[in-house]
């Protein structure tokens, strides 16, 4: 059997009571796809994308509002979104939502990394962390403010500008990170021509930080 097998076949038989959800082995996906990376430190690299369901942030702007109920997604084995993924040639994976964190994701991150995968999470940082991560993306909302072992772990801070006092919420956001994280603003894309101008202004003036564009958006691929 190979490493992914092996490893599945060994995950504990729980009792039916016990639900998959808690366990991590059956996932409400909403979609599934090969594409792109449009945003912060990995744009522009081929990544396969599972987007689980359930969210409880409530973003206003949110473009995935489809994504907040995870009962209205089917749940998927970690098995085959493993293989689902495999067959692209790709071996970056993004787990996004919703917010991926309201669920335990170690057995399909570790299922991922035993086949070869890098693993890559985009995540609000309101539920604690599960998971092995060879990137951790952290996009905190003001909705429901993310965890500090959560911000102790990020490897990117992503701020999602929508108004000039999000350019304070960030620097707030910032001091509590690592001195090693990669720091991203990214204007909101309904809000895109207002505020990308103050945007690139205030990183020429705040250097340590970097401008994120939902490029994939301008490129018209998911």
């Amino acid at each position: 059997m190979s490493a992914v097998t092996d490893f599945l076949a060994a995950l504990p038989i729980l009792p039916a009571s016990q639900p998959t959800a808690a366990t991590g082995s059956m996932l409400p996906v909403m979609e599934q796809f090969y594409t792109i990376q449009g945003e912060g430190f990995n744009t522009g690299r081929a990544a396969y994308f599972i987007r689980l369901g359930g969210c409880d942030v409530g973003c206003v702007w949110c473009d995935v509002k489809e994504s907040w109920d995870a009962d209205a997604h089917p749940r998927q084995a970690v098995a085959d979104l493993v293989a689902a993924a495999s067959e692209y040639p790709g071996r970056n994976v993004v787990i996004t939502g919703g917010e991926p964190l309201m669920h335990n994701c170690l057995p399909l991150t570790k299922a991922l990394q035993e086949a070869g995968f890098q693993t890559w999470i985009e995540t609000s940082g309101a539920h604690p962390l599960s998971g092995n991560w060879d990137w951790i993306c952290v996009s905190p909302k003001k909705f429901k403010a993310p965890l500090p072992e959560v911000l102790a772990h990020a490897d990117e801070l992503k701020i999602i500008v929508f108004n000039e006092s999000d350019f304070k919420w960030a620097e707030e956001h910032a001091a509590l990170m690592p001195a090693t994280t990669r720091l991203y603003l990214q204007p909101e894309w309904s809000r895109a021509a207002r505020m990308t101008p103050a945007l690139i202004d205030y990183v020429k003036a705040n250097p340590r930080w970097q401008v994120s564009l939902q490029t994939h958006k301008y490129l018209d691929i998911p």
